[in-house]
């Protein structure tokens, strides 16, 4: 794609994660995980074969589902006819949350010109991350990944106008993080523990009004690169690096031609400013509203980012499910109503 299109293609893209939004709904409360992500999954990959790109799936859901999926890494997607892209996806981020009923579960995909989206290693799992918004993006600075948290907070409290203490963080709720919630709390700031959910963590702290300033710790690659491509739609930055976690892990990260010291930022994750960037609200979060089924209909709350223009948009939008699962039946649903569900 030498130049971004005229035609918004994140309205072909909502389809997408509407679709496995409204299909991992159905498994809210009821236990089973590999259930929800297989029907979620399948539901995604069905309704973006139908996208008029020529798509290839940069970061796949292999390391997930343990088996092969339509959305693993390398698999191509979409028409085929249409832009060359590279695609990254994510049909439930935060399942546990979905399958327990607990807030913040969300359906993601994220999309940019091929070849400008890194591609970390298949061996590498985890990565350390800072994420803020654009107040705070030039606050920022590559030191921050091996500074006290005091540190990186007292630059980001300056650049909002703020006092540390005002400062509300994101963080993962694992063991690994018990030093820096240790350091969080002796700084005076205010933590925001969440259980799962890191990509949608991202997009709260990128986001300014949603109460959460910052996003700091170690979560999935994945997570982190689809982050990358909202954080850099909505303006903010992300400082990253890869986090091996045993000396196994870091030798075959190292074997791969990957340096895991490197800090990267959203500019070096994804090197376009053309990203379209799409969630969908699976369980109540802080951005956007749950599924919500009644009768014949089912209304879902999805993010639209053009990052090309600056556009955010919410949409709140209604849908027949016999026409949502009448599309599901073919990967090229047929032309007409069925087509714009």
């Amino acid at each position: 794609m030498q130049s971004p299109p005229s035609r918004n293609l994140g309205l072909d893209l909502l389809r997408v994660t509407e679709a496995a939004a409204v299909a991992a709904g159905r498994w809210i409360g009821l236990g089973d995980p590999e259930g929800a992500h297989h029907d979620a999954t399948d539901s995604m990959a069905k309704a973006l074969s139908s996208v008029e790109i020529d798509g290839e799936i940069v970061i796949g859901e292999e390391s997930r589902l343990g088996e092969h999926s339509p959305l693993d890494s390398g698999e191509m997607v979409g028409t085929r006819t249409g832009l060359e892209v590279d695609v990254v996806v994510d049909p439930i981020d935060g399942t546990r949350l979905v399958v327990h009923g607990k807030p913040g579960a969300i359906s993601l995909v994220g999309v940019t010109p091929r070849g400008t989206m890194w591609s970390p290693p298949a061996c590498a799992i985890y990565m350390d991350k800072i994420v803020v918004d654009r107040t705070a993006a030039s606050a920022l600075v590559s030191e921050c990944m091996d500074a006290p948290a005091a540190w990186t907070l007292a630059l980001v409290a300056r650049a909002k106008g703020r006092e540390v203490r005002d400062l509300s963080v994101i963080v993962l709720d694992r063991p690994r993080h018990q030093d820096l919630i240790e350091e969080l709390r002796s700084a005076g700031a205010r933590i925001l523990l969440r259980t799962e959910g890191d990509a949608e963590g991202a997009l709260e702290a990128a986001i300014d009004g949603t109460g959460a300033d910052i996003l700091m710790g170690i979560g999935g690659v994945s997570e982190g690169v689809i982050a990358a491509c909202a954080v850099k739609a909505l303006g903010g930055t992300m400082l990253a690096r890869l986090s091996p976690q045993s000396e196994e892990e870091r030798r075959s990260i190292e074997e791969s031609g990957v340096d895991p010291d490197q800090i990267l930022y959203c500019d070096e994750i994804v090197k376009s400013n053309a990203i379209y960037f799409v969630a969908t609200g699976i369980t109540n979060s802080p951005l956007l509203m749950p599924v919500r089924y009644r009768g014949g209909l089912v209304e879902t709350h999805s993010l639209l980012l053009r990052a090309i223009t600056g556009t955010r948009r919410f949409i709140t939008a209604e849908h027949r499910l016999d026409i949502m699962d009448r599309s599901s039946l073919t990967q090229n649903p047929p032309s007409g109503e069925a087509d714009d569900y």
